[in-house]
Formats: structure tokens, sequence, C-alpha cells
């Protein structure tokens, strides 16, 4: 059974995402120690925080361990080849960016429509605006989903 993500979220912890994949939490720390792709970062505390990116990720394992019967070992094979269809997406997808140029120090949490500095914002090709205005967006469902949560505790 899969869950449907009630409120998209940038970090999960592990009993969110214990719960979200039905999965105990115990069975994700021993993934991350047999799966490479698996490394969810960690907050200033050392809790383990997980993207979207990271659940798609274990949901995966899970179907591959658990309804197709994998071992570990051919999952691992089988990741292997997830990573190259990842980076090939990641390698388009930055193709498809060029023109909209990040700087060096950005910082994880930070969108790139705020690094931009006057010249690089004039200069840039009429494509970047499009991208902009997707981050914004996304910034706006993101920002809104936060006061519906705030309002409702």
């Amino acid at each position: 059974m899969r869950k449907n993500f009630a409120m998209k979220k940038l970090y999960y912890s592990i009993s969110e995402v214990s719960k979200i994949t039905e999965l105990e939490q115990y069975v994700l720390r021993y993934w991350e120690t047999e799966f490479d792709n698996l490394n969810p970062a960690k907050n200033l505390a050392g809790n383990r925080i997980y993207t979207n990116k990271d659940i798609k990720l274990i949901l995966y394992i899970k179907k591959l361990l658990r309804d197709e019967k994998y071992t570990i070992e051919g999952a691992k094979k089988l990741l292997k080849n997830y990573n190259e269809k990842e980076e090939l997406s990641v390698k388009e997808n930055k193709r498809e960016r060029t023109a909209y140029k990040q700087p060096a120090v950005l910082k994880s949490n930070e969108l790139s429509l705020f690094n931009f500095s006057d010249t690089e914002r004039q200069s840039a090709q009429p494509d970047t605006d499009k991208f902009l205005k997707k981050d914004l967006i996304e910034l706006k469902t993101f920002l809104t989903n936060l006061l519906d949560e705030l309002e409702n505790t």
C-alpha cells in the first residue's frame, strides 16, 4: 500500500519516513549500511533528515526486496542502473538550465533567484524567467502548505 504525501516537506524525520514507507526504523537504518545510494543527511542534532528523493529510493528498494523478491545483492545491481538513469536525467536538467547560472557559494536552502547580481540578472537569457517563475511557484506552494499546517495546529 502506497501512502500519499499529505504535505510535501523539504525534510522528513526517520519516524515520518517509517510511517510513509510502512517500514520499521531499524530497517531504514540497516538499508543505509547496505545501499550506498541511501545516505540521508543529518541535522545539527545528528538526526537523519530524508528528502522526497530519499523516500522514493526507499520505496523503490522496498519494491525490489519485498514485491519482486530480489536479494540485497540483486537489488544493489539494479540500483546501479537506477543511479545511471538519475545521473542522465540530472545531466539533461543541467543542459536545460544553462542560462540559469547559480553562484558557487549558494547554500542548499537558498533559491538561486536571490543570489543573482544586477549585471547577471540583466545579461541572463529570457529562459531564466521561466525557471525563476517555477522556483517562485514552488516556494509559494511550500509556504502556503506551511501556513495551513500552522493554522491547523
